[in-house]
């Protein structure tokens, strides 16, 4: 009897699928073993949160460049529309970190910095005019005060894939070559990458925060805002391009042009993170620009309110909205402090109250 079996056919050729998945496992890599805990090349440091906050503890507090705007270490912003002096307040600023010298009665508690100013907008001849006069001369700056234009001869450009990557590079030698502790960049547009919309916004806004970390210096950019409307109050909201950029920075301030006062100023904080808010709605800095000698600079002269220096609404202000400012007035708030509360400007405080007999 013959014992010769021919299995099945279906016995000698697998499914495609199980021929797939055995060649997987065949090919499969060894397992890669894991780094341990708190090596340099992990993405991420892990502490115990008391551990945080014991090392925290004996670090120094972190000092200011421009009172509670604008901090050590700090990528902060500084946007406003065009024509109100945002190149004028950053050489300001510039001029006074660099020599040690407060602007107004501002706060400036850290010593003398190296201060790189990239400038995109102003010509040497248009620097010089703000910074010169016929009788004064020239305005003397101090040696830790540098500052960069545009090189038009420049080559190296094409090494890059575009000109954002080529202009990021060139601030980091420039930063290098200066030995810059504080950069300012006016402004925000020039630098090539894009603001206008999510990723190129957060792209940019890293790497800014990339060259604050690696070289650990502080950084002011300016930026524009688009056309606002001149009756609501300054927000985030009114920085052009992305949110992101708002988002993404350590702190954001602005200046305001106002609608009530011809040629009245005022700074407001947008954005902390070292502070609590101090510069807010009711309480903005006012000022002006002047030139005094061969300075150009703005003046600051007082604080105020800042829907008293808005474009007036046609309103008719309801009687809950009436019968809500005489109760707090009731209750010993100033017309400014109502004003603030309740979104309206201090004269619309001021004549509900006069009509109510208060």
């Amino acid at each position: 009897m013959s014992h010769n079996y021919t299995p099945p056919h279906h016995y000698f050729e697998r499914p495609m699928e199980i021929e797939l998945i055995r060649s997987m496992c065949q090919k499969r890599p060894a397992p890669v073993k894991a780094e341990p805990i708190g090596t340099a090349e992990d993405g991420f440091i892990t502490k115990k949160a008391s551990e945080w906050l014991a090392e925290s503890d004996k670090l120094p507090d972190a000092k200011m460049l421009f009172d509670r705007f604008w901090y050590e270490n700090e990528l902060c912003i500084l946007f406003a529309d065009t024509n109100t002096g945002k190149s004028i307040l950053a050489v300001q600023l510039a001029d006074s970190i660099s020599r040690e010298s407060c602007v107004g009665n501002f706060e400036l508690t850290v010593s003398t910095q190296t201060v790189l100013y990239i400038d995109f907008e102003l010509s040497a001849k248009q620097f010089s005019t703000r910074y010169s006069d016929g009788v004064y001369g020239m305005y003397r700056f101090g040696d830790n005060f540098l500052r960069s234009s545009v090189n038009p001869d420049a080559k190296g450009a094409h090494r890059f894939k575009n000109r954002g990557e080529y202009i990021i590079n060139a601030l980091e030698n420039a930063i290098l070559n200066a030995k810059a502790k504080v950069l300012i960049i006016d402004n925000i547009t020039c630098l090539g990458s894009g603001t206008h919309g999510a990723l190129p916004a957060l792209n940019l806004i890293s790497q800014l925060q990339d060259i604050k970390n690696k070289y650990k210096i502080s950084i002011l950019v300016l930026a524009h805002t688009p056309k606002r409307n001149g009756s609501k109050p300054i927000s985030r909201d009114d920085l052009q391009g992305s949110k992101m950029l708002i988002n993404f920075c350590d702190s954001a301030f602005a200046i305001g042009d106002s609608a009530t006062q011809p040629g009245q100023r005022y700074l407001k904080q947008i954005k902390q993170r070292n502070t609590a808010e101090t510069y807010g709605p009711d309480n903005v800095c006012l000022c002006r620009i002047v030139k005094h000698y061969n300075f150009l600079q703005f003046e600051f002269t007082d604080q105020g309110i800042e829907t008293d220096h808005l474009r007036p609404r046609l309103i008719n202000l309801t009687a809950e909205v009436e019968q809500k400012i005489i109760e707090l007035h009731a209750e010993g708030q100033s017309i400014r402090q109502i004003a603030a509360q309740t979104g309206y400007s201090a004269s619309h405080v001021y004549r509900v109250l006069k009509g109510a007999g208060k």
